[in-house]
């Protein structure tokens, strides 16, 4: 496949109590094409986060986003634009970085979560000069990741996002 220059197709989905960012790279072509984050079908990051949640399983981008908005989670992608070829990380040519203040400026985050390897690196070699926030790197649940960690292992690894969302005196 050959890369082609790709914008970020959608603003980031937060509110002004979001307590959690979790990044990733760049909406996969399935996602920009169904218009939300993490919709490739076999993508497993909602099952997971449903899971650790004690949620249903959402069934479209209304009910995807309102679970973020009730547990507080807010999502985006570290990168704004750059060259990829469909959606393998391994070949992001030309990066351009989101501006993350967009989100930390307007919401309470308490942690900033990355998923996937590249994401991690990204992240610290754009974002976490302008942030001054070290990412917490979780796996990737995309399905080229399934080899790698089975599902009670993504999980596991996940539940870490858990104590960030819990209630505090001071909110």
């Amino acid at each position: 496949m050959e890369p082609q220059t790709v914008i970020h197709a959608f603003e980031p989905a937060f509110d002004a109590y979001s307590r959690v960012l979790i990044l990733g790279t760049m909406p996969s072509p399935k996602s920009r094409e169904n218009g939300f984050y993490y919709n490739h079908p076999q993508n497993r990051f909602w099952r997971v986060l449903a899971e650790l949640l004690g949620e249903p399983l959402p069934q479209d981008n209304t009910q995807k986003a309102s679970l973020l908005r009730r547990h507080r989670i807010a999502l985006w992608d570290v990168l704004y634009s750059c060259e990829i070829a469909g959606a393998d990380d391994s070949s992001i040519r030309q990066p351009v970085p989101n501006d993350l203040r967009q989100v930390l400026d307007a919401a309470p985050i308490r942690a900033i979560f990355t998923t996937g390897t590249k994401a991690a690196s990204l992240y610290r070699r754009f974002c976490l000069p302008q942030t001054g926030i070290e990412a917490i790197p979780l796996p990737s649940t995309s399905p080229a990741n399934c080899r790698h960690y089975r599902y009670e292992d993504l999980v596991r690894a996940y539940s870490v996002i858990l104590p960030y969302l819990e209630e505090t005196k001071e909110n």
